[in-house]
């Protein structure tokens, strides 16, 4: 424990050194300070427990100085000298929480007792504050030992169902569970909007989401042990009863969530309710809870009943085929898309949709599309390679809302590349321009037919019915043009020119020069310079 002693006066300061016993009062650094702002110095270098200090001095009172080592939050017990028995004075020193007022001359004896009891609250307050931080700090390392719990639980595949080690797990986390505790599960599922905080900043949608959750589900019937995310956007919250659950109320908390959600998360949710269970047997129960959330595909902003649901295996009959490859054939995307979304919806409404069937009816339809661009020779594998389709194809198993959003993204793109390719001029004029900018690259049918997702052999054909020329043809007489145009107007070496246009074969490019011109590259550039010095 340290001391500080401030006065003004030199011959109090040493006095106070050598006439108390301060290794008798477990004091064992004394510091001194002849001014306010040598002891405020002193006070943010070192720890002070005890403040000896005279009330008037030139450069600024100790009052002043205890009003700033209260606004800093110093834990300092402060025993003021004065030669005034001034009232005035000794309010402020109680209204600072000073704890005493001493009149000089100073009476060492009386002094040392009062510095005995302020050592003692010190101490004390010294305790208080080691207590308050040890139970912070065990308040916190006690809710990751829960949440450790309840992870393994959670996710683990191979919890114990053996009463005897579970009791053994129990104490091994230290958690003040008893086996007979009664808890509910209750799996939270979002879906957050484009644009919103859910796609933008995770962390910062997840400290908001977990806010709402967190006040929301407050009550005196329960406890929330933990709110577990398992995986992203899907999160399991484990509500401990002193009393049977009230299962219509938990249907109350999660349509009110679900609004909230809609509203100031923007995002979509479902809930899932499971069955109340002992601790002894919740591990099977939350195993059938995330299965269900995985199996059952369903609507958004909806509550669902673990006890209800239906595991039947559904056998898969697929949507009229027929009727959606004639849609597309009509060029019809917002029909063909209302029938699968009337097909989708029967399902639900039937209680016959499952992941299972789901992946079933995105195949059919991926294969069915697919089977549409392919006979209009355009290279889908080209067509839907890209972040974009395979986010959407991810997701489209979460809801109906995603499958229907994906079905929208594969027919209308399926139908703008459709018109785009049943106009040869667009496709022929896309291609001109692309070797136009790109001459000096290898430039192959393939590579070309890539550009416009096209069949190479179909391209071909297409470029030719069109321009009356071949590609190959057309593609050498572009790259031609621009070396005409660069012997002309440059001082470019030849092997230079030839290499920029394409050809890093030198005598090719001669070949294929004197060919188109009839004449070599350098008679080329000499006409040229002949004709405009004339």
């Amino acid at each position: 424990m340290n001391a500080l002693l401030v006065d003004d006066d030199y011959f109090v300061v040493t006095a106070l050194e050598k006439k108390i016993d301060w290794k008798a009062l477990s004091i064992e650094n004394i510091f001194t300070a002849y001014n306010v702002s040598q002891a405020r110095d002193i006070l943010q270098q070192h720890p002070v427990h005890i403040l000896i200090c005279d009330i008037e001095m030139p450069q600024g009172s100790g009052l002043e100085l205890l009003a700033w080592i209260r606004q800093e939050e110093y834990s300092v017990q402060a025993i003021f000298l004065t030669n005034y028995a001034d009232f005035n004075y000794a309010q402020k020193a109680i209204e600072l929480q000073s704890f005493d007022y001493f009149l000089k001359p100073i009476e060492f004896d009386k002094l040392t007792l009062i510095i005995r009891k302020a050592v003692t609250k010190a101490n004390e307050e010294q305790n208080i504050e080691k207590a308050i931080k040890e139970g912070f700090l065990w308040k916190k390392n006690q809710d990751k030992i829960v949440e450790h719990f309840w992870r393994k639980l959670i996710t683990g595949k191979s919890f114990p169902s053996d009463p005897a080690v579970i009791a053994r797990t129990i104490a091994e986390h230290n958690v003040s569970y008893q086996m007979s505790d009664t808890f509910l599960p209750i799996l939270i599922k979002v879906f957050p909007y484009d644009g919103s905080l859910g796609k933008e900043d995770k962390d910062l949608f997840d400290y908001a989401l977990l806010n709402v959750l967190y006040e929301l589900f407050q009550s005196p019937y329960y406890s929330i042990e933990t709110m577990l995310e398992y995986k992203d956007h899907n999160w399991i919250a484990m509500l401990r009863w002193d009393a049977p659950p009230e299962l219509h109320r938990m249907e109350e908390l999660c349509s009110s969530f679900i609004e909230k959600a809609n509203r100031f998360l923007r995002c979509d949710a479902c809930c899932n309710i499971a069955q109340a269970s002992s601790l002894s047997s919740v591990h099977p129960v939350i195993r059938q809870l995330i299965h269900m959330n995985e199996e059952m595909i369903n609507s958004r902003n909806r509550i669902f009943f673990l006890e209800q649901a239906n595991y039947e295996e559904a056998s898969y009959i697929p949507p009229n085929l027929m009727l959606l490859e004639e849609l597309l054939d009509q060029a019809n995307p917002a029909a063909f898309l209302e029938e699968t979304s009337r097909y989708l919806h029967s399902l639900v409404n039937n209680q016959s949709m499952n992941a299972s069937l789901l992946r079933l009816f995105r195949l059919d339809l991926v294969q069915l599309v697919y089977s549409f661009l392919k006979s209009r020779e355009i290279q889908v594998h080209r067509l839907y390679t890209g972040t974009m389709n395979d986010q959407w194809f991810m997701q489209s198993l979460n809801s109906i809302e995603d499958m229907e959003k994906y079905l929208t993204y594969l027919v209308h793109t399926a139908m703008k590349y459709r018109d785009f390719a049943e106009q040869p001029k667009s496709v022929v004029e896309e291609v001109q321009q692309y070797i136009s900018k790109h001459y000096g690259d290898d430039l192959t049918r393939t590579s070309l037919a890539e550009i416009v997702f096209l069949n190479p052999d179909y391209l071909a054909r297409l470029f030719k019915r069109e321009t009356g020329i071949s590609l190959g043809n057309y593609i050498i007489e572009a790259r031609i043009g621009i070396a005409k145009q660069l012997l002309a107007t440059t001082n470019m070496s030849v092997h230079t020119i030839a290499g920029k246009v394409g050809y890093s074969n030198y005598s090719y490019f001669s070949k294929l020069f004197k060919q188109e011109t009839g004449c070599a590259p350098y008679e080329y550039r000499n006409l040229q310079q002949t004709n405009r010095q004339h």
